[in-house]
């Protein structure tokens, strides 16, 4: 089931923010996340914050959604006065089980409060079984530039124990038919290390997505997060836990792959044929940009103010159809907080980041450890090396 959201301060019920973080928002760009929260089915390793329909149970429509997320965004526009947004991100759960029109309309709020950039990318998340040729042709011609597949794995043993629905071959598929729709870039996620799966078994995953045509690959090492059904199984005996020396294995051949058909990491997890196929989005949360998050659950970032809605989708839609805040609480980050966020991420991008703020003890015992590149260094920048990427939460404790 879903995670606990953190505690914090209470949102005021107007939503309105403190002088100080509306004097600087936008300084690093700003962006729009949306969170549509539902799911034809839970995968047994998730924990995010979805709902099938036999969970929601009553007051919480699918097919009002994308009338309450409107509602908030309209509320928001009265907090925030407008301005452009460089980035907009819908992830879930699965943004695409809502039609492309209702996405459309979401899509529409946004620009009508704030106003999209130009050049804005425009990125949803999707499970290949949930799109199609003709939805994803909606989809573009509302305004989508990027879309982010679910595949996983390439083997269907492997998708059978993640509890997945789309048959091996589907991801690839919906990624040809999305360039097809005239998609900018498309996305295909991966997850290693999990139970059953093989070297041979990873390596056919990354030769899919290679010749899939995809620009952008994300790889990230399974974590068994508690109250999944998974973790059960753990417990019971049922499957193994994931190997940490595994994991390591499997990075390693994802970074081997992956460059040699031409990506690059640009992000820990993260890898791009080219700059312009890196994520945006994703890119924003990283250099400590300003969002703003809509649906039950999302998380914002405004000026130095963080805070997260309320998680169950009735209690969201009571809120907004009310006309106060969905926020949940939030909190007011400290100079000393947001230095050491930060680090945490900035040193994740293959840019690193300045080594003036990092500690400079913990920075050169990263540096006599192999972790930190030795030319970027003598530059002033802290820039993980190979086995500095598989450490890395090791030198962001070096670092802070």
């Amino acid at each position: 089931m879903p995670g606990v959201l953190p505690d914090g301060e209470p949102v005021p019920s107007d939503g309105s923010l403190p002088d100080s973080a509306l004097r600087s928002v936008g300084g690093n760009g700003f962006g729009v996340y949306v969170h549509v929260p539902f799911c034809a089915t839970r995968c047994g390793y998730c924990d995010f914050n979805t709902y099938t329909a036999a969970e929601l149970g009553g007051g919480a429509s699918r097919d009002e959604y994308a009338d309450r997320v409107l509602e908030e965004i309209r509320f928001a526009g009265q907090v925030l006065s407008p301005r452009a947004v460089d980035t907009v991100f819908v992830g879930g759960g699965t943004p695409t089980l809502l039609p492309p029109d209702h996405l459309a309309r979401i899509l529409d709020g946004i620009d009508r409060t704030w106003g999209l950039a130009a050049d804005a990318e425009i990125t949803t998340e999707a499970n290949p079984e949930s799109v199609t040729p003709a939805s994803l042709q909606a989809l573009r011609k509302a305004g989508f530039t990027r879309v982010s597949l679910g595949m996983q794995s390439a083997a269907a043993g492997v998708l059978a124990i993640l509890e997945r629905k789309h048959t091996a071959g589907r991801a690839t598929r919906a990624a040809a038919e999305a360039r097809e729709a005239g998609f900018d870039h498309v996305n295909l996620d991966l997850i290693y290390g999990t139970p059953g799966e093989t070297a041979d078994d990873f390596a056919a995953s990354l030769d899919a997505v290679i010749a899939a045509g995809a620009d952008h690959v994300s790889a990230y090492s399974l974590i068994v997060e508690d109250g999944t059904r998974m973790a059960a199984r753990m417990r019971r005996g049922e499957l193994p836990y994931p190997s940490d020396d595994v994991a390591a294995d499997r990075y390693l051949a994802a970074e081997q792959a992956l460059s040699a058909a031409g990506f690059a990491w640009y992000e820990v997890s993260n890898w791009a044929r080219n700059p312009g196929a890196q994520c945006r989005h994703n890119r924003l949360y990283w250099a400590g940009g300003d969002w703003w998050g809509f649906g039950p659950g999302a998380h914002s970032h405004v000026g130095g103010v963080r805070w997260w809605n309320v998680k169950h989708p009735t209690a969201y839609a009571q809120r907004v159809s009310a006309g106060v805040s969905p926020g949940l609480a939030r909190e007011v980050l400290t100079s000393g907080e947001r230095r050491i966020e930060e680090v945490m991420l900035r040193v994740r991008l293959a840019d690193g980041l300045p080594l003036s703020a990092a500690d400079p003890a913990g920075a050169a015992k990263a540096l006599a450890g192999g972790l930190l590149e030795p030319a970027a260094f003598d530059r002033g920048r802290a820039v993980l090396t190979l086995r500095g990427r598989l450490l890395a939460d090791a030198v962001v404790r070096d670092l802070t």
